[in-house]
């Protein structure tokens, strides 16, 4: 595929599922994440400072019955960006979205995709590239099938065996 819409534009046209499995411990550095190593930390009543765009999209896709889960592998300990990411997660849960946390430890028997990657609709992938440092490098989408459904498999597995977000202590 040539063109690859924004995940606003996939969401947007979702009808029933939208899955994200994240694997990497640590991702590019942010100004809220850099923010937060320094001591600053989110005042959840002052909604207009943390709400984003992206948590309107998932709130507007749950609010039509789409069911939008997120599933990070961990290793642990974990890093600070991990640290920082289930400190922030308060948001994704506000906006609609279950997560939940796997120990990497708890995953070595899983057969599990090499990069970050969304599923919606169990019909189209979107995989995110990075650098070994966590830089962003590009993106690319999959509508196969046979490769979708694998992925949505490793996905299941995860979701199975992963630990609640209101349930899973960093470590």
């Amino acid at each position: 595929m040539s063109s690859i819409p924004e995940f606003a534009e996939l969401l947007a046209d979702t009808n029933q599922s939208a899955v994200h499995l994240e694997m990497r411990d640590a991702y590019y550095s942010n100004p809220r994440f850099e923010a937060w190593q320094n001591g600053e930390r989110i005042d959840w009543d002052d909604r207009p400072f943390w709400w984003r765009p992206f948590h309107q999209d998932i709130a507007d896709a749950v609010a039509r019955g789409v069911s939008v889960r997120r599933a990070r592998v961990v290793s642990e300990p974990v890093t600070d960006y991990i640290r920082w990411e289930h400190y922030q997660t308060r948001a994704n849960v506000e906006a609609g979205e279950q997560v939940r946390w796997l120990p990497r430890h708890r995953a070595w028997d899983l057969l599990l995709p090499g990069a970050d990657l969304w599923i919606f609709d169990g019909r189209l992938m979107r995989v995110h590239h990075f650098s070994g440092a966590g830089e962003w490098i590009s993106k690319e989408l999959c509508d196969d099938p046979a490769v979708v459904d694998r992925h949505a498999a490793a996905f299941e597995q995860v979701w199975e065996r992963a630990v609640p977000h209101d349930q899973y202590e960093v470590k």
